[in-house]
């Protein structure tokens, strides 16, 4: 596995630059009774449109869809491995059986998930950046940027790719602390770095593309980025952590801690009536494996995804 941050949830539009999300106020929500009763109270009589004094399955659907969203998750229907999540949530509001949920029962359930996710930030908090094109300038017109960018260009084994390729794959390589938010997001790469590509679609270069002409074409491509983050700045949660493997190393190096965690992992698993676990519930013992091992929450870092 790769270090790296890991990248989270993006979005366009503008916002406060360098907010840190650590969880500590998810906590003192759920650790104020008073405070969090009234939350509850609150969320409960927004959800039970009959009032009933009950929740039915499809009354929860809109708090399901709110934690979904607060964990990063794209909308219900777009995705089969979110919308297991989705069924997963509200299992465990329904524990995949009752068709209604009283007040004390969703609070519970609710202060269980509310809680899991300020564990999650804890262990890894996210720093809440605006990227408005600014830092990407001044990475351009450093003296670092030509080394950098020949170093990523030598990276390439592109033997037909054209121009565009290689300056797309570049744009990829760059990071928020360049001032670059992440190219392979949808709404930056519609909103932000097709129109920049625009610059260099059709034009005819050599084969294979020298490095002098990467450069000079490249640069034309980051200004117009930078413009285009200027005119539509974008809000990235970005993690500070690095994930190394370390983690790793010292929990498979101290039996004890890898077996109590391997069986808390096993506990929270569904099985079949074999007693084997299906691959889909991989992720949730991932999760809970997670804190003793070092690794961010699932789905935090691309090559969590690729190693499952």
């Amino acid at each position: 596995m790769a270090s790296g941050s890991a990248k989270k949830k993006v979005v366009g539009g503008g916002g406060d630059a360098g907010q840190v999300l650590d969880g500590s106020d998810i906590m003192e929500l759920v650790e104020n009774e008073e405070v969090f009763s009234s939350f509850v109270d609150h969320k409960f009589q927004e959800l039970d449109r009959d009032c009933d004094g009950k929740l039915s399955v499809k009354e929860l659907e809109p708090a399901v869809a709110d934690i979904g969203a607060a964990l990063g998750l794209p909308a219900q229907g777009t995705s089969a491995d979110s919308d297991h999540i989705y069924s997963e949530v509200l299992n465990e509001f329904t524990h995949g059986k009752q068709e209604q949920v009283s007040k004390t029962e969703f609070k519970e359930v609710l202060s269980d998930i509310l809680l899991g996710m300020a564990a999650g930030l804890k262990r890894d908090p996210i720093v809440i950046l605006r990227i408005d094109g600014e830092d990407l300038r001044e990475f351009i017109n450093s003296p670092s940027f030509e080394p950098e960018m020949i170093s990523i260009f030598s990276q390439f084994d592109l033997p037909e790719g054209s121009l565009r390729d290689y300056i797309t794959k570049a744009l990829q390589q760059l990071t928020v602390e360049q001032g670059m938010p992440p190219s392979t997001d949808s709404w930056v790469m519609s909103n932000i770095v097709e129109p920049a590509l625009q610059t260099v679609a059709g034009c005819a270069h050599e084969q294979p593309i020298s490095q002098d002409t990467f450069l000079a074409e490249f640069k034309k491509v980051a200004e117009s980025v930078a413009q285009h983050l200027a005119e539509q700045p974008v809000i990235v949660a970005h993690s500070e952590n690095t994930f190394d493997g370390s983690g790793i190393k010292r929990l498979l190096a101290n039996k004890f801690e890898l077996d109590k965690s391997l069986e808390a992992a096993l506990k929270t698993v569904p099985k079949d009536r074999n007693g084997k676990m299906s691959k889909e519930y991989l992720r949730v013992a991932l999760d809970v494996v997670g804190p003793s091992a070092g690794l961010p929450p699932y789905g935090g870092l691309e090559e969590v995804l690729l190693m499952i």
